[in-house]
């Protein structure tokens, strides 16, 4: 039961030297995702057609 006790209290110290980031930095953060998301995926999107064209071409 003493080890439970110390775990909890250790979980509970650590658990208020978490820094979370500001709503600015989340916003931030997520619009840079969607923008290189879809970046990606238009850069897939013309590999995939070139490809697509190429092999048409061929056979």
């Amino acid at each position: 039961m003493k080890k439970i006790l110390e775990f909890i209290k250790s979980v509970r110290s650590e658990w208020f030297k978490i820094v979370w980031p500001t709503r600015d930095t989340v916003v931030h953060t997520t619009i840079m995702i969607f923008v290189f998301s879809g970046l990606a995926a238009l850069f897939f999107f013309v590999i995939d057609s070139i490809l697509n064209a190429l092999v048409h071409w061929i056979f």
